[in-house]
Formats: structure tokens, sequence, C-alpha cells
């Protein structure tokens, strides 16, 4: 805007653009950090090129940041093979994030809020295999006991959480899990024993957005379960309420509320970044 004299006065170094605001202030570091998640998304090893290619990036300047990785061992090398994969910090850098449980942590709140809103019990699950491993749990006051405790792990196609997950899953991934009618566990008499019963649920929880369970886990609960997902639209994990199957329960309003704690978890841990 001109001043009294008529003049614009110069923009301010302090005052970007837009342009300069998006631009990685440390390009070395976002570059780096680039190449890991390439290589964390691959299947195996992939060649330099590739890694050039996918990126954008001067085959000389990565060269130089392979042999800085290569050095701190978060890449390795294999030459008879001309690729590169992830190295050993890398998968330290796992470790500790399964030793600090980032989302247990981030999601106890989540679902202290939930439990407070839809005054049922809740409990966040992630995958394990074919079943769901429950990693955290917040009883709703005045609620009968769950099996859901902290630690326990239960059949995926049989609970909310895990169908939640499983509908969320490449379908060539749930025919891996789930060849044959031995795949399937049973509890209480209730719920699919066939790949085609289960490819009809996941089909219906995909449609409506969110996954039910009736007593096919404990009789006389039901629940309602919400994938959560990753940055990658992963399915990272799953949030659920259960409620006695006598109580008066609007499932879209549940459906609503578990839906709302999922997306919460998702912003926390940092879906919608990038």
């Amino acid at each position: 805007m001109p001043d009294s004299s008529g003049s614009v006065p110069p923009r301010h170094a302090s005052s970007p653009t837009s342009d300069e605001t998006l631009r990685p202030q440390v390009p070395a570091a976002d570059q780096t950090l680039r190449i890991l998640t390439f290589l964390a998304r691959q299947r195996g090893p992939v060649p330099a090129r590739t890694i050039a290619t996918s990126l954008g990036l001067a085959r000389s300047s990565l060269y130089h940041l392979l042999a800085t990785l290569e050095e701190h061992q978060f890449v390795v090398h294999l030459p008879e093979e001309r690729r590169w994969g992830l190295g050993i910090s890398a998968f330290e850098l796992a470790g500790g994030y399964a030793r600090q449980e980032p989302l247990a942590r981030l999601g106890r709140p989540v679902l202290a809020d939930l439990v407070d809103r839809g005054h049922e019990s809740a409990h966040l699950a992630v995958m394990h295999g074919r079943d769901v491993l429950y990693i955290v749990e917040e009883r709703a006051a005045h609620r009968p006991a769950l099996v859901t405790d902290v630690g326990v792990r239960l059949p995926a196609h049989l609970t909310a959480t895990g169908r939640a997950m499983l509908a969320a899953l490449p379908r060539e991934q749930v025919r891996a899990l789930f060849p044959d009618a031995g795949a399937f566990a049973d509890r209480t008499g209730r719920g699919p024993r066939r790949p085609g019963e289960l490819r009809d649920l996941l089909r219906e929880a995909r449609a409506r957005g969110f996954a039910v369970e009736d007593g096919e886990v404990t009789l006389g609960l039901r629940s309602i379960g919400t994938v959560v997902r990753d940055h990658t639209g992963w399915p990272a994990a799953a949030i659920a309420l259960t409620w006695p199957a006598d109580t008066e329960r609007d499932a879209a309003e549940m459906a609503s509320l578990t839906a709302s704690a999922a997306r919460e978890l998702e912003r926390r841990i940092g879906r919608s970044r990038g």
C-alpha cells in the first residue's frame, strides 16, 4: 500500500512470498527425509536411478545424500544388485517408535473424550496378523467389563475394529489372511465362517463407512468401529464403541461419534500434513 508520499514501501525480508513459505528451509534435510520415506514404501531395495527419477533429484546430489545415510547406517548398498535399501538405523527408529507407544498415547485422550460424548465404553486396536490387538480401552461408568483389555488379541473378522481395518485393506491382502474356512476362528457361533461371507461383510462396511459387530465376540454386546488411516491412507488402527444390546442406541449417531474420534486421531498422527 502507498505511504503518504505516494511511494510503495519495499517488501521486508521477514515477509516471504507464498512460494517462499512453501520452499523447504533446509533442502538437504528435506531431500534426505524424502529418500527415507520413499525407500520405506518400496517392497524391496531399488536402484539409485529409480530414487532419483521418482523424487526429481539430481543423480550427483542423490549419491552424496546416500553416502551420508549409509555412513550412519540408515541405508544399505547392495553392490551386486546395484540397489539401495533401508539400513539397521532405520529399523532402530521403528523399534523406538514401538517402545514409545505414540499411537496409544495420542489415542488415549481421544477415546476419553469419545466416552464422555457417547457414554459407552471405547477401545483402540491395531491389526496383528489375523487378529486385532487392543492398545487402549476406556470404560464408561456403570457399563459391563469388556474382553477388550489392553494387550488382548481377538480374531479380526469377528470384531468391529478388525472389520473396519480389513475393509480398508487391499482385497488381495484380505484373501491372503483368510484364504479358506480353516482361517476363521469362532467365539459365540456367530460371524463369518468362509471367505465369501467375510467379503460380504466388508463390502457392507465399505459402503456404510463403518463396521458393526453384534454378539460375535461377547453375546449381548454390540459395537461400531471406524478405521484410522495414516498419512499414506493405510489402516493404522480402528476405534470402536461398545454397548449392551438391550440398550437403545442410534447406530448412525454412534457411527458419527466414532468417525469424529477417528478423524481426530488421524490429525494427531499427522495424516493431514504434507
